[in-house]
């Protein structure tokens, strides 16, 4: 498959300070592709990068094989949706999507047929002759990406598009988005902070953190193989214990929490025991009031809160000393019964955990004491 954009040891100084550092990553023609991190991380750095309106310190960007050092942003192939849209006011919605190509300097009939062609692909027809004011942000928004459709990028980029949006429609356009994108067959390469959009709408995700990917691979892999605590923190909500290894197996890990729990864990890494690690666990991975608790972890918990969202609704429990945990709460009818200030007993399947060595590990005197 032939790659649209490629970037080698990019790296991206600022005097001292160190905003991109050393990534590395290639985007297949077509792909939907994000960039998830948190404010600061380097994710508009390098995206600026990539338009143009930064140059490398060092490393090659490269689009469908072309290197991009030197060339100026109107001269990629390449454009950028900010934000904020940057639609022209005073201009009607065919005015805005043909600014880029009067430019060019297309003829007026070929910018009237690409016009026309383009908001039919963007689900805009007619609307040519709109004011943007008269206009919904859902509406808006696909003004801006056709503005840049129309210019036929080989690649576009999107700088947090749906973040000024409210958050019904952001929840519509994460849909609108990922189907305009599947239609046009154009490569995207999309940044966001927020982990919902990253994960409902891409192919592959890149997790960066302090300049560095983390992580990269699809929704799926991510959410359910973490490979640092990190992502296991950042992508999807989680619950997490500190603790030390009492045993290490092959493929199995016993741990016991600071605050007393012996968990059987299966384990990717190895853990050796002695050593301190941290446990991390999904809501949905564990049961209320389990059928047939043969084989899992099993403790007890007191519900503090029901938090009633749906199929999103959480239990919010806390164990005896405190440590506050998140547990799904089906919406089969089943737990109807159950109420703030009631124990109840939770379990989870050990392959259903994820460990990792410990960020800042203690000294540990004795792995069997606790």
């Amino acid at each position: 498959m032939e790659i649209d954009l490629s970037v080698k040891n990019c790296v991206k100084s600022f005097g001292s300070f160190l905003a991109v550092d050393q990534v590395t990553f290639d985007v297949p023609q077509g792909a939907f592709f994000s960039i998830l991190g948190p404010s600061g991380c380097g994710k508009t750095t390098l995206l600026r990068m990539v338009a143009g309106f930064e140059e490398p310190t060092s490393g090659s960007i490269m689009i469908r094989g072309r290197d991009m050092r030197g060339v100026l942003p109107n001269r990629r192939p390449a454009n950028l949706v900010f934000q904020h849209l940057a639609l022209f006011p005073m201009m009607t919605v065919a005015e805005n999507i043909a600014f880029g190509l009067r430019r060019r300097k297309v003829a007026a009939p070929e910018i009237r047929r690409r016009t026309e062609d383009i908001l039919e692909r963007v689900g805009l027809p007619g609307y040519g002759e709109k004011r943007v004011d008269q206009l919904s942000g859902g509406q808006k928004q696909r003004v801006a990406i056709a503005r840049c459709l129309v210019l036929d990028p080989l690649v576009l980029l999107l700088d947090e598009p749906l973040g000024a949006l409210d958050l019904k429609l952001r929840e519509q356009m994460k849909i609108e988005l990922k189907k305009l994108q599947a239609k046009v067959g154009t490569t995207f390469v999309y940044i966001t902070h927020d982990q919902s959009e990253a994960l409902v709408m891409s192919d592959v995700v890149a997790v960066m953190n302090k300049g560095r990917f983390e992580q990269m691979g699809s929704p799926q892999d991510l959410y359910h193989a973490p490979e640092t605590p990190f992502v296991a923190r950042f992508v999807g909500e989680n619950n997490s214990w500190a603790g030390v290894v009492e045993q290490s197996g092959a493929d199995t890990v016993v741990i016991r929490t600071d605050e007393g729990f012996v968990f059987r864990v299966a384990t990717r890494r190895p853990l050796a025991a002695g050593s301190r690690a941290d446990l991390f666990l999904r809501p949905e991975a564990m049961r209320i009031e389990p059928r047939e608790p043969g084989g899992l972890n099993l403790f007890t918990v007191a519900v503090r809160a029901i938090l009633f969202d749906g199929a999103a609704s959480r239990l919010l429990t806390a164990t005896d000393s405190g440590h506050e945990l998140m547990v799904a709460l089906p919406q089969n009818r089943r737990f109807d019964h159950i109420a703030p200030g009631q124990t109840i007993t939770v379990g989870w399947h050990p392959e259903s955990g994820v460990c990792f060595p410990a960020a800042h590990p203690a000294a540990v005197a004795d792995a069997g004491e606790a």
